[in-house]
């Protein structure tokens, strides 16, 4: 592609200050943005971004259509919640006018395990326009193109094992609420817990009727599997409160955390497949205290064992950088809802995103 990648950043909070700073300097062109704040619809990005007015104001969502279709973007950034039922109508939209869209929400990385229905809505859409869409991100490198490769490098896998920490302030009040943080444990037990102590049966009725709520490692267990080319014979969650023994303080929750209350939550996804091999996956997500800091550890069993430890990722930056660099492999892409594990091999891109895109226009 000869031009800028055109850009439209739909959600306007604290990961768009690193998209959209990261996709300018890559050679894109944001020309447009889309918010529910009323305190920023209608100002420029610059007040996110910092620096010079660019002349691209913030839109409301509800004038996001009439936007889009004036402005013509080659892809939409995503950053707003965390579960896919949240980030259906931004996604659906972009579907339906056959605009390439990238989400870091957390469950559309692979959607399919965990809200079937509605990837297949999306997918049929996108594929009518001649669109591309996706879920990246943190999970993407370090949950999963990293274990595959690893075990690309492993003679005989038995199990895969691995644990991600992160801190829920860095990524605003909805995800430290679906974490649970600030409940009592009675509240966690009733609001959080008690959603995984079913059975399978009743798992799959909620599944199918588009109303689960997984875990992150849910649908990245299913990223894994799909990946490695398992088979998946069964699959459980479990999510654990995680607690303080002081008072911990909450800037986006903008409250003080009794000590003995939940700070998050750790949750357990467990993996069996007919193939022998286990995936078992943990991430932790919690209002940090001053000794925690962000952990990924992932071990991969067999002939031979293999561990790797990555201290104190950058998470935010890493999640908004995964993105970027993504965006000329999602708009090379076959049309549809196209996991990334079905995409080309992620690379550091050293040239504007532009020059890696092949697709004509």
């Amino acid at each position: 592609m000869e031009r800028k990648i055109k850009v439209v950043q739909y959600g306007v909070g604290k990961m768009s200050v690193y998209t959209m700073r990261y996709a300018l300097e890559k050679g894109c062109e944001i020309v447009g943005a889309v918010d529910i704040n009323p305190e920023i619809i209608g100002k420029d990005i610059s007040v996110v971004l910092g620096g010079n007015p660019t002349g691209v104001v913030v839109t409301s969502v509800n004038e996001a259509e009439a936007m889009l279709r004036e402005v013509k973007p080659d892809i939409c950034i995503v950053t707003t919640m965390s579960l896919f039922n949240d980030v259906y109508a931004a996604l659906e939209l972009c579907a339906k006018l056959g605009i390439n869209a990238i989400t870091t929400c957390e469950e559309a990385f692979f959607p399919m395990n965990s809200n079937p229905v509605s990837t297949k809505a999306i997918d049929t859409i996108a594929k009518e326009t001649g669109c591309t869409i996706t879920g990246s991100g943190y999970q993407d490198i370090y949950w999963g193109e990293l274990i595959s490769a690893i075990a690309s490098s492993t003679q005989r896998v038995t199990k895969i094992k691995g644990s991600s920490s992160y801190n829920v302030e860095d990524y605003g009040i909805a995800l430290a609420e679906a974490h649970g943080a600030g409940l009592t444990l009675d509240e966690f037990d009733k609001k959080i817990a008690s959603v995984d102590r079913i059975s399978d049966e009743e798992r799959k009725k909620l599944i199918d009727n588009c109303e689960y709520a997984p875990s992150y490692m849910w649908n990245v267990n299913g990223w894994l599997a799909e990946k490695l080319g398992l088979t998946v014979t069964g699959q459980t969650q479990k999510c654990v409160p995680q607690t303080h023994d002081e008072d911990l303080d909450s800037s986006t929750l903008n409250l003080t955390i009794p000590k003995g209350n939940a700070t998050g939550m750790s949750a357990v996804v467990t993996t069996t497949t007919a193939e022998g091999i286990t995936i078992e996956s943990e991430c932790i997500g919690k209002v940090y205290s001053k000794d925690d800091f962000d952990k990924n550890e992932w071990t991969v069993y067999g002939e031979p064992d293999t561990t790797i430890v990555v201290n104190r990722p950058a998470t935010v930056e890493l999640t908004c950088a995964t993105v970027v660099n993504r965006l000329p492999d999602v708009i090379n892409a076959e049309p549809g809802y196209v996991t990334t594990d079905r995409m080309a091999e992620p690379m550091y891109k050293v040239r504007p995103l532009n020059e890696y895109v092949t697709k004509q226009d």
